[in-house]
Parts: C-alpha cells; structure tokens; sequence
C-alpha cells in the first residue's frame, strides 16, 4: 500500500483529539450532575466513634468469640457464609449454562437470544439486598434464603459472561462440525464447551468471590451469614467481637483469594 493510500485511509478516521475533547466534555458534564445532586456532608462524632472502635476491635479481637464452636462462634458463623456464597454460586452455575446457550445467537434463533436476554437483564438489574429481602419474606429468614439470594445474583452474572465467552469462540471448530452433518447438541458438545471450560470455570471462581462478600452482609435483612452478628455487635459496641468477625471474613476472602488464583494459573498453564 502507497503512502498516499495510507494517508487517505488515517484521514477517514476521527482525529484523536475530537475523541479527547468529547470524553473531557462528558467527564465535566458528569462532574456537574454529580455536584447539584450529590451532597458531601463531614463525617460525624458517632461516625468516627464506629470507625475508632472498630479498629480498636481489629487490633483486640475477642478471643473467646475465635474458640467458641458452637453456633454463636466465629469458626460456625464463617462456615455458613462460605456454605451460602459456595451453594449460590453452583446453583447459578448450573442454571447459567442453558440460559446463555439459548442467549448467544451463535446456538440460538435471534427471537429467542431476545427473550431470554431480557429475562437475564431484569434478573440483573435486581440488587442483592432487595432480593434477600424478598426471600426473607418469602421462605422466612436464615440460610435458606440466602442461598437463593445467591443463586439468582449469580446466575444473572455467570450467564451474561458465559453469553459473551460463547460469542468470542473460533467459529472453525463448529463450522467443521456442521459441514459433517452433526445435529446442534453435538456441535455444543464437541465444538463449544470444549472451549468454553476454561472461561467458565474463571467466571465461576470470580462469582464466586463476590458472592462470599455479598453473602457476608446478608445477615441484615435475616438471610443469614455473618452480618447478623456484625451489626448486633455494632449496635452494642462489642468490639471486641466485631473484630474477630472482621478478621474471620478478612480471611475467608483471602484463602477463597489464593485458592481461585492457583487454580486459574494452572488453567492457563494448561492452556
């Protein structure tokens, strides 16, 4: 290609600084909006109370919250939270995989892809604490409806990526699939999922991660967890329990953390 043919082909695209000067137009009319709606008030004596005793809480944790085994006690209370995050990620797992076959329009007709993506959007567009609470009411609070919580946050999420994993897929391996006469399930099972594991399983882990943190503050509205003795000791400033819950959530994400990265690291090794 001749340098001309270069320079009439750079021409027709916008000039980089029309694109600079139109995001900097959007940043200052956000920064605005923001300013006549959002009011910045100064932190409070009580909110700096909370914040002090909930360091101090941090630094001496109640060690008689650490080595309680019963229900009451931190090792009891850390377990049911993982248990609601891990059984919520695995339900949504489950229910993801149809619903992002039938979302993508590579293994989909286009009416149906339009269907189930508005289905998808409305379920995401729900947040998590108004849906615990719906449950709460529901089925009644504790475990239960955390885990449902959980399942309908993740299946929202993990069907979304896993729709857009499907969609960035090497098209060949299907199309070989297809010019040997091998129905739809075949072309799914040999052709997609295949491919597919590995960003799947990434999706899942992550999923995963946000729904133990989520599933930490459940306990607000009864869905269970470890929020509802958070807050119980907030309220009567036991800062010493809250402390050692804090310190047992810190640690739970870190391990869930550590465990999710050693396991993408040897898919992408394998890979």
């Amino acid at each position: 290609m001749s340098n001309d043919r270069i320079d009439n082909k750079l021409k027709e695209y916008p000039s980089v600084w029309v694109k600079f000067a139109v995001m900097a137009v959007f940043i200052l009319i956000m920064i605005f909006l923001g300013k006549i709606t959002l009011q910045f008030n100064e932190i409070t004596e009580l909110g700096v109370r909370l914040i002090k005793g909930a360091l101090y809480g941090l630094i001496t944790p109640s060690w008689e919250t650490i080595i309680d085994l019963s229900k009451n006690g931190l090792l009891y209370m850390v377990l049911e939270t993982f248990a609601i995050g891990f059984l919520g990620t695995i339900i949504g797992a489950v229910l993801s995989i149809p619903l992002a076959f039938l979302c993508s329009h590579r293994t989909a007709p286009r009416w149906v892809n339009v269907i189930f993506i508005t289905l998808v959007t409305v379920v995401r567009s729900f947040p998590t604490i108004m849906i615990a609470i719906m449950f709460v009411k529901t089925v009644g609070s504790g475990p239960f409806a955390g885990v449902l919580t959980m399942s309908i946050g993740s299946t929202g999420m993990i069907t979304k990526m896993t729709m857009e994993a499907i969609e960035d897929l090497d098209n060949g391996v299907v199309e070989a699939l297809d010019a040997s006469g091998c129905n739809a399930f075949t072309k799914i099972r040999l052709g997609i999922l295949p491919q597919l594991s590995a960003a799947m399983l990434s999706n899942i882990l992550y999923r995963l991660d946000i729904n133990v943190k989520n599933a930490s503050i459940l306990g607000l509205v009864g869905a269970g967890g470890i929020g509802a003795a958070l807050i119980v000791g907030i309220e009567y400033r036991k800062w010493n329990d809250v402390g050692a819950l804090l310190w047992g959530i810190v640690i739970l994400v870190l391990i869930i953390e550590l465990v999710s990265t050693k396991i993408r690291k040897s898919i992408s090794s394998k890979d």
